[in-house]
């Protein structure tokens, strides 16, 4: 039997609500298996979960960015602010105000730091408008401003990451769906991207969905959370209760009951007997 946490832990107005979707590619491949996930307006939520869990077709799914893949929502269906979106074409999404950070910094690389936040303008059509929004994206990422007309492959990583949220603000998304934001970064910097996440919630009231395999840092800031393995939302509950829960604990964190690290050896071997997956 699965193990969940129960508890009503959504609260205030739903803006995006997965009802029991199902995926599966080329007509075969089953890798969502009823999938259920609500978030909240104005708040971060953080969907936790191993390589090939399904975190990445989740959000594609929302994007509906399936069908360039040849994968497609069979049963169930996803919603946002009350209207049906899993059948939209991709540009009608965007139009509604989610926007998608893909995994992986993919930037314009021949286009400068200031070029690339022109490009994820396109819902927009007053300039004036385009240059205030630089202005706010780079007032959350300053490091952007002395950077700014450097051709964005020429970057760091992390300074890549930040141009490609900043490129995803620029359209005034409703939501903001980021796939991995931590990846390949070193921990300051992934401290420091997180940390302006949360502001965004805060001053902003961004709603934010939030892929990540780093526990620690997305429950920090997250208000909710979901684990995803195998294609199933296998446990659920606000981030408080989930840093708190002994499974988290054990095999995201890696420590044992009484606070001591566990070695790579035993995580795996915890891997193979984690009561959730029986």
């Amino acid at each position: 039997m699965a193990l969940r946490l129960l508890c009503a832990f959504t609260t205030g107005t739903i803006m995006l609500t997965l009802n029991n979707i199902e995926v599966i590619y080329d007509n075969i491949i089953l890798v969502l298996k009823g999938v259920y996930l609500h978030v909240p307006e104005g708040k971060i939520v953080a969907l936790l979960g191993s390589n090939g869990a399904g975190k990445s077709t989740t959000l594609k799914a929302i994007s509906c960015l399936l069908r360039s893949e040849r994968g497609e929502v069979t049963r169930g269906s996803i919603e946002f602010q009350g209207e049906r979106i899993d059948r939209m074409q991709p540009s009608n999404v965007v139009r509604l105000g989610i926007a998608q950070v893909f995994e992986g910094r993919r930037v314009f690389e021949h286009l400068n730091a200031r070029e690339n936040l022109v490009a994820g303008a396109h819902t927009v059509s007053n300039l004036h408008q385009v240059n205030d929004d630089i202005e706010r994206v780079l007032t959350y990422f300053p490091r952007l401003r002395e950077r700014i007309k450097v051709q964005s492959g020429y970057l760091s990583g992390g300074e890549q990451q930040m141009l490609v949220i900043g490129r995803g603000l620029m359209s005034h998304p409703k939501l903001l769906m980021l796939d991995e934001p931590s990846l390949g970064l070193a921990p300051m910097l992934v401290e420091e991207i997180f940390e302006i996440l949360g502001r965004l919630r805060d001053e902003e009231g961004v709603t934010i969905l939030l892929v990540e395999q780093n526990a620690n840092l997305a429950l920090a800031i997250a208000d909710e959370g979901y684990v995803l393995e195998n294609g199933k939302i296998v446990l659920q509950g606000s981030a408080a209760e989930l840093q708190d829960n002994a499974d988290i604990k054990e095999f995201y964190l890696g420590l044992s009951e009484g606070g001591a690290r566990k070695s790579f050896r035993e995580v795996k071997h915890y891997r193979r007997r984690k009561r959730w997956l029986s």
